[in-house]
């Protein structure tokens, strides 16, 4: 990741995947989320996702978070002046409790593989709390899926994310779905580069 103003004190960092998938995240949200209330993305990152979706969607409320100090003050750079996305949360998956009671919706972008399964497992915990019955919790990323053969790409990034850290890698889909109690898998959606939108609904 880098900054468009480093030099200038500019804490606004770029993630270049954000421009590659913005606008295809957008098209499978728009059948996804409600037309109003809040949305809580965990793990906002950069803050470019967030700006860009509440840009198309008015209607919605956005809470960004993520536990880095650093990205908290890129998304709250890069949100400056939209009414419509609230100043980042200092919010880890794993920590309990969760610096929110409840949201509409939880949004989470490319973290469960660059992260331990207990933030997954964390996030799925954190979700059951936060959001009401029918709710969705959706997560956009790789992931494995028995019967279908993963992409030689997504291998090879696989093996790059374990040897980076061996409790981080992609997770098979059918492992999130059977760790999240409480929740039903509404669908996948198939993305670019090899990605899915995966759509839990609160059900308990």
């Amino acid at each position: 990741m880098s900054g468009p103003g480093a030099e200038l004190g500019d804490p606004r960092r770029i993630s270049p995947s954000v421009a590659r998938n913005r606008d295809a995240l957008l098209d499978a949200l728009r059948g996804v989320l409600p037309k109003a209330g809040m949305v809580l993305e965990a793990a906002s990152g950069t803050g470019e996702h967030v700006v860009h979706l509440a840009s198309a969607m008015p209607g919605l409320t956005w809470q960004p978070s993520d536990p880095s100090a650093e990205a908290r003050a890129s998304i709250d750079a890069w949100a400056e002046g939209a009414s419509n996305i609230r100043p980042a949360l200092a919010l880890d998956a794993i920590a309990w409790p969760w610096p929110i009671a409840v949201a509409d919706a939880l949004l989470c972008v490319n973290m469960i593989h660059i992260a331990p399964w207990g933030a997954c497992l964390g996030l799925l915990r954190g979700a059951w709390v936060i959001l009401p019955s029918g709710a969705p919790l959706i997560l956009y990323g790789p992931f494995l899926r028995a019967g279908v053969e993963t992409a030689p790409g997504n291998l090879e990034f696989d093996a790059s994310l374990r040897e980076r850290d061996p409790a981080w890698g992609i997770r098979a889909l059918e492992d999130v779905a059977a760790a999240a109690d409480g929740f039903t898998l509404d669908r996948a959606i198939e993305m670019p580069a090899n990605n899915l939108t995966v759509v839990f609904r609160r059900t308990l």
